[in-house]
């Protein structure tokens, strides 16, 4: 009975397999009959095998299920007079105890008798029917469906005149299959002639057929370029990616005496970059308002093919004022709606989230780029400012000047002096007195530098390269504020404020004043001649200086401690300054030089350098071969010489960006040489020649003769006497 129980379970494991397999197994026909229609057997085949293998596995894991306690649950249910003992029937005797052996002959007894149900699951007729059928018509309509694949249908009749001659090959019938890229969005199409308008990037085929059969063929450009064509059965077929305009002909073997075959154009559609529009707000700067949370931003952008679904928004953050400027960047990612061809992109910025505050300005900017592959095109937006206005408090009004934020950037090393001295002070008991004095020198030495270019904006001059501290504290070697070399000047005592008096001055001469004033004193160093600074910021930066002044001379003379308090106190000077960000610039009309009436209308060519035209000759050389073919075009009798016209081909491949349209006068150059005698062919020609011809350079016409009464007006005029 156990193996008559595993016969009966592998039983209904097989039947539920196969009804699983029969009803999945109509899906994977119906692909695989599809992809053998549209891609090819091997791929169809291949996936169909895959689909039914998936479908056994899949099959075979819910046959699991189908096990023994299954199988006990059954035979209880369907046979009442088993007594719920069908678990017996499995169980070896030697495990059961007297009474479950009596029990299991009497179950076995009965089973005897009466065979047991057919325990299989009936198969699903009406799904597999239906199944199979969707199927079926599946494979017809894929099987009847018209062709769509990369290769057309029938072949048109060419529009290439047929040979006089018999036996010379010629093309009877073409086709041109334009594949534009894909992002263009454009369908693969078939072109009526071998001319064409495509995309750039697009691939075009070529199939042609010719009577009688040429040993070769080829696709002949104008440029010299060729593309072989390569025979299939009674066709000859050739690729081409177009990558700019050109013209081409097809040229057989066989043909060498014949008039040439017609000249065919390929017209390469550039991708134009795409174009980016402000919306909002309406102006390039925009104020804060009182109030004002968010900064609302609309961008469309438009493409001829396409742009891409995100943008990136670019937002820079400026804070701070004059040279303490701080720039932070972050970039958002924009998604836009609307068309593909124009798209619009929105953004509501929340201030308070990137930081801005009062004083600040926010600039932002949106980087489209279009669905070019494998190279988008990228474009941006104008900048828009979103600026935070600051309290600019009580301005002086009535100033006759121009007003200008910004500051120098030498307002800014005044804390490194003082940091050096303190550091030098708290080395004093570890250095040497000679080292402590050369250092704390070369601190006052940067405070004299220092001191010196903030002079600058007062007036004052530079004195020159540093010099070594003086030997004597009285005496300095050079007059401070003063950059004039004065020969002959003895130092001057300097009062630690940088004002001294002159006690002798041997370059100046007794009893003049001019040079008396030049040897001691310069009117441009005075502070109220300076007109950068207004008023109030020109006596502040005056009292850093005078601290400057009292730093620099302790420092010089190796007491950083003493000169600290100064320093301090020139910071603070300074500081003040920096809060000053308006520097006024005086108006300053233009000072034009005087005319010199007595040299106009003389006449006179003296000191005027000849200048000969000899790039006009060079372009009258080079475009030589263009105006030779013109002039000969004008008569209709006399052919174009050949060597003109090579002339002319090669001198419009070298100017090709100099003519309105080269493949046109290409086209025109081609027909003359084809047919000399056709007379609308040499006007065709002689016209883009003369539109494609350089303008001459103006020039002034040459006065006529004068006649009799203008003889007498120039002679009266001689007789007048001069005034």
């Amino acid at each position: 009975m156990t193996l008559s129980a595993t016969e009966r379970l592998a039983q209904v494991r097989r039947h539920a397999g196969l009804g699983q397999l029969l009803l999945g197994a109509a899906i994977p026909v119906a692909v695989g009959a599809v992809l053998w229609r549209v891609t090819s057997p091997g791929a169809a085949i291949a996936i169909t095998v895959t689909g039914i293998a998936l479908l056994a596995f899949l099959a075979w894991r819910r046959t699991r299920a189908f096990d023994t306690p299954w199988l006990i649950r059954e035979l209880d249910a369907r046979r009442k007079d088993l007594d719920d003992s069908a678990d017996l029937l499995l169980a070896p005797p030697a495990s059961l105890t007297p009474l479950q052996q009596l029990q299991q002959a009497r179950v076995r007894e009965r089973l005897r008798t009466q065979p047991a149900p057919d325990l299989r699951t009936p198969w699903p007729w009406a799904r597999i029917v239906a199944l199979w059928i969707a199927a079926a018509l599946v494979i017809a309509t894929t099987m009847l469906w018209p062709s769509r694949t990369d290769e057309p249908g029938a072949l048109t009749p060419s529009d290439e005149p047929v040979p006089t001659a018999p036996g010379i090959p010629h093309l009877v019938a073409q086709r041109l299959h334009v594949a534009p890229p894909a992002y263009t969005g454009i369908a693969a199409h078939d072109e009526a002639t071998l001319d064409a308008k495509a995309p750039v990037g697009s691939r075009l085929a070529w199939t042609l057929r010719f009577e009688p059969q040429p040993v070769a063929a080829a696709l002949v450009f104008h440029d010299g370029q060729r593309i072989a064509l390569s025979r299939d059965g009674d066709t000859w077929q050739a690729t081409h990616v177009l990558a700019k305009s050109t013209l081409y002909r097809v040229v057989a073997a066989g043909t060498e005496g014949q008039p040439p075959t017609k000249l065919r154009r390929l017209d390469a559609i550039p991708d134009r970059a795409p174009e980016v529009k402000v919306l909002a707000p309406d102006r390039g700067l925009s104020l804060v308002t009182v109030g004002q949370t968010r900064w609302a931003l609309t961008f469309e952008a438009r493409d001829d093919y396409g742009i891409a679904p995100t943008a990136t928004l670019k937002l820079t953050l400026a804070q701070g004022s004059g040279e303490n400027i701080a720039f932070k960047e972050q970039v958002m990612t924009l998604r836009g709606t609307g068309p593909a061809k124009a798209r619009r992109f929105t953004a509501s910025l929340d201030l308070k989230a990137l930081g801005m505050a009062v004083g600040d300005d926010l600039i932002a900017q949106l980087t489209v780029q279009d669905n070019r592959s494998p190279s988008p095109q990228r474009a941006q937006s104008p900048g828009l400012i979103l600026r935070w206005p600051a309290d600019l408090g009580q301005e002086s009004t009535g100033l006759e000047g121009l007003v200008k934020k910004v500051m120098p950037a030498y307002f800014r090393s005044q804390r490194q002096i003082i940091i050096d001295a303190e550091a030098l002070q708290k080395q004093k008991r570890n250095l040497a007195a000679d080292t402590f004095v050369t250092r704390s020198d070369a601190i006052g030495v940067d405070q004299r530098i220092l001191r010196l270019r903030y002079g600058q904006f007062l007036g004052e001059e530079a004195e020159g390269e540093p010099q070594p501290p003086p030997t004597n504290d009285a005496d300095d070697d050079h007059a401070e504020g003063d950059g004039h070399d004065h020969a002959g000047e003895t130092a001057q005592a300097d009062d630690g404020h940088g004002h001294g008096e002159a006690t002798s001055a041997t370059g100046a001469s007794f009893g003049r004043e001019a040079d008396v004033l030049e040897a001691y004193g310069h009117t441009h160093d005075h502070a109220e001649a300076a007109t950068l600074l207004d008023p109030e910021t020109r006596a502040t930066l005056k009292k850093a200086l005078d601290q400057m002044w009292q730093s620099e001379l302790h420092l010089r003379q190796g007491h950083p401690d003493q000169a600290l308090p100064f320093a301090y106190k020139a910071l603070e000077y300074i500081k003040q300054v920096q809060q000053a960000t308006r520097i006024y610039l005086a108006r300053v009309g233009p000072e034009l030089p005087p005319i010199d009436e007595t040299r106009r209308l003389g006449g006179d060519r003296k000191g005027i350098a000849p200048r000969a035209l000899g790039a006009l000759a060079s372009s009258k050389d080079d475009d030589a071969a263009p105006a030779r073919v013109w002039a000969a075009l004008a008569n209709d009798t006399s052919p174009a010489d050949t060597a003109d016209l090579d002339a002319l081909q090669v001198w419009l491949r070298t100017n090709e960006a100099r003519v309105p349209d080269a493949l046109d006068l290409f086209a025109a150059i081609d027909e003359v040489r084809g047919n000399p005698a056709c007379t609308g062919c040499r006007q065709r020609l002689r016209s883009l020649l003369w539109s494609a011809s350089p303008q001459p350079p103006a020039q002034v016409p040459r006065r006529g003769a004068a006649d009799a009464a203008g003889r007498r007006y120039l002679d009266a005029l001689r007789q007048e006497p001069a005034r």
